[in-house]
């Protein structure tokens, strides 16, 4: 069976490094990230057979279509790593509330909703991986990163969550938390 991963967020930073050892190991692999044009450069430098699309993890349905085309192009996803996220670092009294909501809709939401549509495919397979990369903050917390955080925290609790609800299908649900 091929080995297909998604890595949401792969076009630069932690992303880009999980693809790279991704495509090392022999996975087929979807870059995804906001920019399609960037992602398709990630893409080419791994080498043939790897594809690139656009999403906004934080919309829904870019995310079902997005999944819906890359499994119609690489086949079944069996690995899934959320590394999409942003930072907009304030004090939380000068925070704007839509910097707030972003953050959250990109960070944790995004990771939900990736999570979700990943589940269909491997449920079906009774098998798959999945790693959502945090963050260090989102454990310790830092002045000036509330709402970073938060989001972050979030994403601990629900992969532990969902860890637990998947185990019985052997999907397994990690997520690591990079940071000083």
């Amino acid at each position: 069976m091929d080995k297909v991963c998604a890595v949401f967020g792969g076009s630069r930073g932690i992303g880009r490094a999980v693809a790279q050892l991704m495509a090392q190991k022999g996975y087929r692999l979807a870059i995804i990230a906001r920019n399609l044009e960037v992602a398709k450069a990630a893409a080419a430098d791994l080498g043939g057979g790897h594809l690139a699309f656009s999403c906004d993890v934080a919309k829904e349905h870019d995310v079902q279509k997005t999944f819906e085309e890359l499994e119609k192009n690489l086949g079944p996803v069996n690995f899934l790593v959320n590394a999409a996220g942003i930072s907009r670092d304030s004090l939380l009294v000068r925070t704007k509330t839509e910097d707030m909501i972003s953050q959250l809709h990109t960070n944790l939401l995004g990771s939900m909703l990736t999570c979700k549509a990943a589940m269909k495919t491997m449920i079906q397979q009774q098998r798959g991986s999945i790693v959502n990369v945090g963050s260090i903050i989102g454990l310790k917390g830092n002045a000036g990163q509330s709402v970073y955080s938060a989001s972050k925290g979030g994403l601990v609790g629900f992969s532990r969550a969902l860890a637990k609800e998947v185990a019985r299908r052997k999907i397994r649900v990690n997520v690591v938390a990079p940071g000083q």
